[in-house]
């Protein structure tokens, strides 16, 4: 029989389950960087179009986004155990069939279902670590949290490098999707084993077709998006994304409707009403606009426009990883004293990491991955002062009766403002690469980079207005 927590769990065993749910956390982190070095590699073997090569990270950020608030209920209803090994199980089958898919269309299909799948695993790592962490341990466990969050962008980068460059049994590119599936299975093998039966809690239900309605705005609003440089950016096209900018329009009204019903929306209304709240999720969403979609066009414009290798490009990656994660431990400590200043001084050296990149870039025909390294160290310093402080900042206000609702917000706001940066930005770097030059799109994706983080920087001081008056 298994173990529940509505008693003191066992301290020796929950460490072995913070081990277990955070390696999936490890996981999905690894997988969200490891597939943008092999990107390149991927458009190449499978003749994929530049909207197919920005579908296969956003349609995955995309499905994650809709999702997740659901997965997270779904704990709540079936227990946090059951969703957290289907979700595992499930990343693991379709990780396999990413890697198996013969066509770029097919690969877009197989990651819509990893990032379905990784909406079901994910929310239960935060959860169980709430759980089973109550007492002065969970400073200790959410800061091992934490730092494997940083660990695993780096781990990412280098993996994918070494993975596309050995070409393991010519499997090439495919075998950073291979590599989640023994982990993924040993992962679930030892959950099935020792992590506790949770309770469940009453009274939950899933807001099905509040999901669906997202889901169809987003698709047709940023998915649509990356299809415009194909698609001659026809008419139709815009019509298609007006359609989705209504359908999100109407979504608020909806969830309204559900409340209304004696629902539970997919959103807490309540929400709405917190104006230093909101403000922060627009921090958020432009802050993460500029946060994978860097990585993307770095990535292809190191390997594309500049030749350099898979392997030479992930490793030029790490001293920024790195960066990121002294950034995020300094963050804690700054933030304390300075509060939300020390995200304005993150965004500023964000903004000065990018202007070293346009100089040199603009300077030199071809700069070595060393001097490359060595400037986006100012970007990764400044995005982990920024990225480790902002969802405290931004639930700062947020009763603690809404808080779990607050942080599904948060962290669907933050995968909709990546996937609409990959889309955007990306569309734009594919459409001047092909008028001018790799180096041409680069420089004005940089410009579009900085002007997003200026955005978010001006919310984050529109929001700390709101704070102080309230």
């Amino acid at each position: 029989m298994h173990q529940t927590v509505t008693k003191p769990v066992d301290s020796t065993r929950r460490w072995w389950v913070l081990a277990i749910v955070v390696a999936a956390q490890f996981m999905f982190g690894v997988d969200a960087f490891i597939v943008n070095v092999a990107i390149p590699t991927i458009a190449a073997d499978l003749h994929a179009s530049p909207a197919q090569i920005e579908s296969v990270i956003a349609i995955y950020l995309i499905a994650y986004a809709t999702l997740v608030v659901t997965g997270g209920r779904l704990g709540d209803i079936h227990g946090t155990k059951t969703i957290f090994l289907a979700g595992v199980l499930g990343f693991t089958a379709t990780s396999l069939w990413c890697g198996l898919a013969h066509s770029g269309l097919e690969l877009i299909i197989a990651r819509l279902a990893q990032g379905a799948t990784a909406a079901l695993m994910v929310p239960q790592v935060l959860a169980t670590l709430h759980l089973l962490f109550t007492d002065e341990s969970r400073s200790r466990a959410f800061g091992i949290y934490g730092i494997v969050l940083g660990l695993a962008g780096a781990a990412g980068f280098l993996l994918g490098g070494l993975l596309v460059t050995l070409d393991l049994a010519g499997a090439g590119w495919r075998s950073v999707f291979y590599v989640n599936v023994p982990f993924g299975l040993v992962i679930a093998a030892a959950a099935w084993q020792i992590m506790p039966t949770t309770p469940r809690r009453a009274g939950t239900r899933l807001d099905i077709k509040g999901s669906i309605v997202l889901f169809a705005g987003l698709l047709c609003l940023i998915g649509l998006l990356l299809f415009g440089h194909d698609a001659g950016w026809a008419p139709w096209l815009w019509a298609a994304m007006g359609s989705g900018g209504a359908i999100l329009f109407a979504f608020v009204k909806f969830e309204h409707a559900v409340a209304r019903a004696g629902g539970m929306p997919l959103i807490d209304l309540t929400l709405l009403a917190d104006a230093a709240f909101l403000r922060g999720l627009g921090a958020a969403l432009f802050f993460f606009a500029a946060n994978l979609s860097f990585y993307l066009v770095m990535t292809l414009f190191m390997q594309r426009g500049l030749k350099i290798a898979p392997l030479a490009a992930g490793l030029a990656f790490l001293p920024l990883a790195l960066a990121f994660v002294v950034g995020s431990r300094h963050s804690g400590a700054r933030a304390r004293h300075r509060g939300t200043r020390v995200l304005l001084e993150g965004c500023a050296l964000q903004i000065a990491g990018l202007a070293a990149l346009a100089l040199v870039v603009g300077m030199r025909d071809a700069p070595t991955p060393v001097a490359l390294a060595l400037i986006m160290l100012i970007f990764g310093y400044g995005q982990g002062l920024v990225m480790a402080p902002l969802s405290g900042a931004v639930l700062s206000t947020v009763k603690p009766v809404a808080a779990g609702s607050a942080s599904g917000m948060y962290g669907t706001t933050a995968q909709i403002g990546n996937a609409a940066g990959v889309a955007a930005i990306g569309a734009v770097f594919f459409a001047i690469e092909s008028l001018q030059s790799a180096r041409a799109g680069f420089l004005v994706s940089l410009a579009l980079f900085v002007t997003f983080i200026m955005m978010s920087a001006a919310f984050l001081t529109w929001m700390r207005r709101v704070s102080a008056r309230s």
